[in-house]
């Protein structure tokens, strides 16, 4: 069996759906109709940390939204796909813009349009409440549900096991 030191030792990019994954997956309208999202504040730790360890982070969601436009923006995230109609091509651009390979990438998905990407990394994960096929195609469940703090307990796993998890004797990574 592969240990999560060894795992994270390769893992360099992390590449994440939006809906279910960051967010809760339900959709939410305004009085005029805008459409808005929650996201966990945790899982921007958790992305802050991982990007200022040096590795890289990117978005891929076959939606648009503004909130996460700003929410990107707010995290500093260059990275970011919205309207993605491949998400396997969206994926090979970003990964070649990051000069990592698909080994050195970890992806996070909850549902059929983001198991070509699972199926083609080096670790797939996947929330605790995602689809059956793509928690088939997940290495990784995470024990939290999408827009729960998921992404935060996949990046501190990573980290942790590569020792790199920033803890209070070190600066606040944000």
């Amino acid at each position: 069996m592969i240990s999560d030191r060894d795992i994270a030792g390769k893992i360099k990019c992390i590449l994440t759906d939006v809906d279910g994954v960051l967010s809760d997956g339900k959709l939410y309208y305004d009085s005029t109709g805008a459409e808005t999202k929650t996201f966990h504040v945790r899982d921007g730790y958790g992305i802050k940390a991982w990007m200022n360890a040096g590795l890289h982070f990117g978005i891929i969601t076959a939606r648009h939204s503004d909130a996460l436009t700003r929410r990107a923006k707010e995290l500093g995230i260059e990275h970011v796909v919205q309207r993605s109609a491949d998400k396997w091509q969206s994926a090979t651009d970003m990964m070649s813009a990051m000069k990592v390979t698909p080994d050195e990438v970890c992806y996070i998905g909850d549902d059929v349009p983001d198991i070509t990407v699972m199926c083609r990394v080096g670790l797939a994960a996947a929330p605790d409440d995602a689809s059956i096929d793509a928690r088939e195609a997940a290495h990784w469940i995470t024990r939290l549900p999408g827009g729960s703090g998921a992404v935060r307990e996949l990046i501190e796993r990573l980290m942790r096991a590569g020792k790199n998890w920033p803890t209070l004797s070190k600066e606040p990574p944000c």
